[in-house]
């Protein structure tokens, strides 16, 4: 038998494409057994390295585009997704690090992770509501079978965890990737969630990664 997969998976619980590739990713690993290592990033200080733009300030016809995709990959992937959520953009990043938090305690394989992890994304794109509240995250936290109050107590006040966070954004960004969600296989990057049934099959095949000069 050879080794379990792992996928890294950079995001933001901001990120639309995030959301709709959430229940798929999670699919993927049940199906291949893999193992995701949630990685959270600071995603506008992504775009500011790499040539991203936030949404508002992309041009006219990219925002028109992207607001058709939004409704196409709603139907494909039969989720619901709010298509001008009212508390976009926000600071993701008191919930960034309740999910380290969680995943510092209970580790990448326990299910309230992965259950936050996607809930997180959908307080935002499905649910409409702000995930830079602390009593949402609060919240979501308990509804994901966390312990909610502690979870965001040492969010609050553990600083190694903002570090962490931070030291994550700098990874991303010193491994020259550009947006989210990035998810990389044996060191080869599937950049967005269209990109997922490529992953898919490249964990089935077991072919030999492409990578980059």
């Amino acid at each position: 038998m050879g080794a379990r997969p792992v996928i890294e998976y950079y995001f933001s619980l901001i990120s639309l494409w995030s959301y709709v590739g959430s229940r798929r990713l999670q699919s993927l690993a049940q199906k291949h057994n893999a193992q995701i290592i949630y990685k959270p990033v600071d995603l506008l200080h992504l775009f500011s390295v790499s040539g991203g733009l936030p949404v508002k300030q992309r041009s006219p016809q990219r925002q028109a585009y992207r607001f058709i995709e939004m409704q196409r990959w709603r139907s494909i992937r039969d989720i619901p997704l709010v298509l001008e959520p009212k508390h976009y953009p926000a600071d993701p990043s008191l919930a960034h690090r309740v999910l380290l938090a969680a995943i510092s305690e209970l580790g990448y394989d326990s299910e309230a992770v992965h259950e936050f992890a996607r809930r997180g994304l959908e307080t935002v794109w499905a649910n409409e509501e702000h995930i830079a509240d602390p009593g949402t995250i609060l919240r979501v936290a308990d509804e994901s079978g966390l312990h909610g109050s502690r979870l965001l107590n040492r969010a609050e006040s553990d600083g190694a965890l903002a570090e962490e966070e931070k030291a994550l954004t700098k990874e991303v960004v010193e491994k020259h990737y550009f947006g989210a969600p990035m998810y990389v296989y044996r060191g080869e990057p599937f950049w967005g969630q269209d990109r997922l049934e490529m992953l898919d099959e490249v964990i089935e095949s077991g072919r030999e990664p492409i990578l980059r000069k």
